[in-house]
């Protein structure tokens, strides 16, 4: 693809900046409408914007100071999917309030005892005439306190072998049965959760695609999750990147040890091809197919990536890095010292690195499944019989 934007005076630019004038202090219901949320997204949710149509947005946003509603799990995971599979009356009942910020969504994905091996959940989903009854716990889950909805993934028939009797369901996190417990990190903060269902009763509507068929949903959702966890920041997308530490290096006349020089180059060649692999991404995404391979090549490289941006971070600040609240070169920009103490998650939420490279590893280059060489055994019948 072609990686230079268009000009200042491009009809693109030009567009959106007068849209921009018309509306200086513009709500998430009105970007969501005018399509600028989700730009690569189909119409009437989006604009079927082509990869550079999509950059100049983003742009031009940034520029003019505008922020998109904050919904990383509807947006970025939870609306891909409901586009894949969603019957018409689910897109209309939930995507435009999910791109405007007015629902926040969370994903009850994760349990107890199926953590790498997703499909070895436990969580039950019993048929009663028009809903589905309910029952089991989910763990990490992100936002579950703040959702008004939740993407489950559930067992609907425990005769098969278990990618087969699975199904995916829009839950509203308000149903009777639900109860939610906080996890606090190491950060202090409280992002994730426990979620316990008991008895939950779900309307058949609710469903996503055909019963038993959820795992193929489940697989779009995590592949939309790894493209939404690798965005620019250093944290799952968020918070500084390579780039803000680079400058803040700059500003302060430079590093004059050689070793943190290599360390900060090391920074910027990773950052660069990170970048060239997003926009490979968001190709993709725009060309209306899924994220593939790459989509787990991304992330692999880009949690160990912001990893080590909050590891040289906090070497930088010297003996006040062990302060809460201090950053490298005398800066008190808290982001610092949370994302060190964050980024031990990097490597684990939305599939570990080693899942990663499993998938990597099968997909992209073709090798066999990961065994147990010893005993000829998948890693996760070896799983099974340690717990049995």
């Amino acid at each position: 693809m072609d990686l230079e934007l268009p000009g200042e005076d491009h009809p693109q630019r030009t567009g959106v900046r007068s849209w921009l004038e018309q509306h200086p202090y513009a709500a998430g219901r009105q970007l969501a409408e005018a399509g600028y949320v989700a730009p690569h997204w189909p119409r009437p949710w989006g604009l079927d914007a082509d990869p550079i149509a999509q950059l100049v947005i983003d742009d031009e946003l940034r520029r003019a100071g505008v922020a998109r509603p904050i919904n990383p799990i509807g947006i970025g995971w939870a609306g891909p999917t409901l586009l894949h599979a969603g019957t018409r009356a689910q897109q209309e009942r939930y995507l435009m309030p999910m791109l405007a910020g007015e629902e926040l969504w969370c994903q009850l994905f994760s349990e107890p005892g199926a953590g790498s091996d997703l499909a070895d959940l436990s969580t039950r989903a019993v048929r009663d005439g028009d809903t589905y009854v309910v029952s089991g716990q989910k763990v990490w889950t992100s936002l579950a306190h703040l959702s008004r909805f939740g993407i489950l993934l559930a067992r609907t028939d425990p005769d098969v072998p278990k990618h087969q009797g699975i199904s995916y369901f829009v839950c509203p996190m308000d149903t009777p049965g639900i109860t939610v417990r906080p996890i606090v990190e190491m950060t202090g903060v409280h992002l994730f959760n426990e979620v316990f269902l008991d008895d939950v009763r779900i309307p058949a509507e609710n469903r996503v695609g055909d019963e038993n068929q959820g795992w193929a949903l489940a697989k779009v959702t995590l592949g939309n999750e790894r493209v939404s966890l690798s965005g620019e920041g250093a944290l799952w997308g968020r918070g500084p990147t390579a780039q803000d530490l680079l400058e803040l290096a700059r500003k302060a006349g430079g590093v004059s040890d050689p070793h943190m020089r290599q360390r900060l180059a090391q920074l910027h060649m990773e950052a660069e091809v990170l970048r060239l692999i997003r926009l490979r991404t968001v190709t993709a995404a725009v060309k209306g197919r899924q994220p593939g391979p790459e989509a787990s090549v991304r992330k692999a490289l880009a949690d160990e990536h912001g990893q080590r941006i909050m590891g040289l971070a906090k070497d930088l600040a010297g003996a006040a890095g062990m302060l809460a609240g201090t950053g490298p070169f005398g800066s008190t920009d808290g982001q610092w010292s949370y994302g060190y103490l964050f980024s031990p998650a990097l490597t684990i939420g939305g599939g570990t690195s080693e899942v990663q490279r499993n998938i990597i590893a099968e997909r992209a280059l073709g090798l066999p499944h990961d065994t147990d060489v010893e005993a000829g055994r998948t890693w996760a019948e070896s799983r099974r019989s340690a717990r049995a």
